[in-house]
């Protein structure tokens, strides 16, 4: 008896015929083991004996009450407001949030993920990115940490992702400026290695095909998804000898930056070019003149990526449900009056 007590989780591995982190995984009940061999492990762990402390598993889990948020880009006032939300909900539970800022930088993120790692956080909720690989979660997810994805995701990711509906957003604001009679429209900012970039651009075409807008009628300039982006899409886009009269931005720090670039060329945002942004940041409604924006309810996202976290530890899964968030069009100057009576007819989204 005494030699089957002091069995290892080793032992287990190689009765059964799988990894040690595999055994582990079994162990915590993740979800990320198939049934079949999971049952496999279990009749391993019988047949040698081994019994798990799950009281000695908890104190290797000193910091069990610490969630990292591991944000892209905290300058963006958007994710600001996102980690406010989140922040809000851990205070109410007794969790000590840790957040920290990867400036769009993969390497950085993969210092702060393994740093947070090594520090045993209880779970991680993570904007990812630009650059980010599938395989960059993968040693987290097998050592069974729950990871939560807030406002991006990752293509062939099994982790929830948490984002507003994206290509409806999109949709909606592209309608609103036909609706205000343009045809020659504009999708500023961005870039094609991100998913919500797709998820955008794809709400923007939509609405071109529905509405008869040719594909010779449309600019697709990608750019950094900040001011100084804005400012350089516009640039671009009316260098060209059919330039748009309006743009939607990928997000409001572009339409900020379209605004800014406008006004340095003596024009204005309303009155001579058209600017609706994505996000609807606190700013954007008392910005001169007002954005129109694609109201996502930040602090609310920020808030649900928090609870599915809660929920996901005290499940102890690593399991949930992707979230996508109601979207709608808030509507203020930065589109100016109708241009034509036929744009005035055709069924405002606003």
């Amino acid at each position: 008896m005494a030699s089957r007590a002091k069995a290892t989780i080793l032992d287990i591995a190689r009765e059964a015929g799988v990894s040690k982190s595999t055994v582990s995984l079994v162990l915590q009940g993740s979800g990320l083991i198939r049934p079949e061999t999971a049952t496999k492990v279990r009749k391993a762990i019988e047949d040698v004996g081994y019994v798990y402390n799950r009281g000695a598993a908890n104190l290797r889990k000193a910091h069990s009450n610490v969630i990292g948020m591991v944000i892209n880009d905290l300058t963006n006032p958007f994710f600001a407001e996102l980690a406010v939300g989140m922040e809000r909900v851990f205070q109410a539970a007794g969790i000590v949030p840790f957040i920290a800022n990867t400036a769009e930088n993969p390497v950085r993120q993969e210092e702060v993920l393994k740093s947070l790692m090594e520090q045993g956080v209880a779970g991680l909720i993570v904007s990812p990115a630009r650059g980010t690989t599938p395989g960059a979660f993968r040693r987290i997810e097998a050592a069974g940490v729950p990871v939560v994805f807030a406002m991006r995701r990752l293509p062939e990711s099994r982790i929830p992702a948490i984002a507003p509906d994206n290509h409806r957003g999109a949709f909606l604001a592209t309608q609103h400026l036909i609706a205000k009679g343009h045809r020659r429209l504009a999708f500023f900012g961005g870039s094609s290695d991100l998913v919500v970039y797709h998820d955008r651009l794809g709400g923007f075409l939509e609405a071109c095909e529905t509405h008869g807008i040719p594909a010779a009628d449309r600019t697709i300039v990608e750019g950094e998804t900040s001011r100084k982006g804005g400012m350089a899409c516009l640039e671009t886009a009316l260098a060209s000898p059919e330039s748009p009269t309006a743009a939607l931005c990928f997000n409001d720090a572009v339409a900020f930056g379209v605004m800014l670039a406008l006004r340095k060329r003596g024009l204005e945002a309303g009155t001579d070019f058209a600017v609706v942004g994505f996000d609807d940041v606190a700013e954007a409604e008392h910005y001169i003149p007002a954005l129109t924006s694609v109201a996502v309810d930040t602090a609310g996202l920020g808030e649900r990526a928090a609870h599915v976290m809660l929920k996901m530890i005290q499940s102890r899964t690593t399991r949930a449900e992707d979230h996508i968030g109601a979207v709608n069009l808030a509507v203020r100057e930065s589109c100016g009056p109708d241009r034509n009576a036929r744009g005035a007819g055709m069924g405002d989204a606003a």
